[in-house]
């Protein structure tokens, strides 16, 4: 399958029941999929009149029960953030796929990861996060989306899935999830459903003009991330893990090439032992675990943008009070679509070993 497809139809296999987006390259063939197969499945599938429509209507559908999603790419995603801001505000769960092109402004349509510091960061106004998921596969467009609907369920938060253009648009095989009946999924107590119940009727909202309660529940909220951050960190680890003299992070496309750059470096003699430290949840980053694994070792963080996975890099090396290890970490970055080749990025490490052992 091609990855925006596995990523569409893995969104349906989670229980779904409501997707509402507004075309734009490279995630059309994902809106494409959900037109299709969401009503084929009877479920609610529509085309907003623009991207800060689509984003309120999930937030609409969640809060009644819905498992909801939206999907779109970098200048789309810019005008969701009011909406995400919004359902972060108000605890609404929801997931938002972002199929990542060349910026800023309109930019190109090319792959790109420029939009990091913004999954990252909340990307809208006020104190938030996301959970940020990054696959490098169409296996992994399938089984983090999967997970990305049970995460933001479970920790009432939306999550975002972080793919660039290159790996929504490629196509590999693909093993599916199972999928779920939707009258089995976790039960939702706090939305405004089932009110047939004549409960008291319940007013979600991100609006607080109390000025010490608003204070508490963003503190509330941080607390849930440090609970995320414990139990939800990814990461994978490949190559020489216990000889490795440099360390390649990256995520994504970029991940995929710092791989084959190992690989470059095992056929030129094995001389240049190399280990890649890809993190998967990009928020909560693995911040810990790459400062513990790359200790005393050159860092070549490898992206496609001006240099923003960098700065979580650098900060692991805060957070662990090794300081000298921010001293060691190196860039190598294209932006707009330009994507990092295997030969630049093992020249890289050449020249930075070399500088380290002369």
């Amino acid at each position: 399958m091609m990855g925006n497809e596995a990523i569409a139809e893995a969104a349906i296999r989670a229980g779904c029941s409501a997707y509402f987006g507004y075309p734009i390259t490279p995630q059309n063939e994902l809106i494409g999929y959900m037109a299709k197969h969401m009503l084929k499945r009877g479920r609610i599938f529509i085309q907003a009149e623009s991207e800060v429509a689509a984003v309120n209507m999930v937030y609409g559908a969640s809060t009644a029960g819905a498992r909801a999603m939206t999907s779109s790419s970098s200048p789309g995603i810019s005008l969701k953030q009011e909406g995400i801001s919004y359902a972060a505000g108000a605890d609404v769960p929801m997931v938002i796929v972002n199929v990542m092109r060349g910026g800023p402004g309109l930019g190109s349509i090319s792959p790109s990861q420029s939009d990091y510091f913004q999954a990252t960061r909340g990307g809208g106004h006020g104190d938030y996060r996301c959970i940020v998921l990054a696959p490098k596969s169409v296996q992994e467009c399938a089984d983090l989306t999967y997970l990305a609907f049970d995460l933001s369920d479970e920790y009432r938060m939306p999550a975002l899935i972080l793919a660039d253009g290159l790996i929504g648009q490629m196509m590999e095989a693909v093993v599916l999830p199972p999928e779920r009946n939707l009258d089995e999924l976790p039960p939702r107590d706090w939305t405004v459903g089932n009110m047939g119940s004549r409960r008291a009727a319940r007013h979600i909202t991100s609006l607080e003009l109390d000025v010490d309660t608003i204070d508490e529940r963003n503190a509330a909220r941080f607390r849930r991330y440090e609970t995320l951050a414990k139990k939800e960190t990814r990461f994978e680890i490949l190559g020489d893990e216990n000889e490795c003299e440099l360390v390649l992070v990256a995520f994504g496309t970029s991940a995929r090439v710092a791989q084959g750059a190992m690989h470059l470096a095992r056929k030129d003699g094995g001389e240049k032992k190399l280990a890649v430290f890809r993190p998967i949840t990009l928020f909560p980053f693995p911040s810990a675990q790459l400062a513990s694994f790359a200790a005393g070792k050159p860092v070549l963080t490898v992206e496609m943008s001006c240099g923003q996975l960098v700065e979580d890099v650098k900060l692991a090396f805060y957070g662990s009070k090794n300081l000298e290890g921010r001293k060691n970490v190196h860039l190598l970055s294209h932006s707009g679509g330009a994507v990092p080749t295997e030969e630049e990025v093992y020249e890289k490490v050449k020249a930075i070993l070399g500088e380290r052992h002369g």
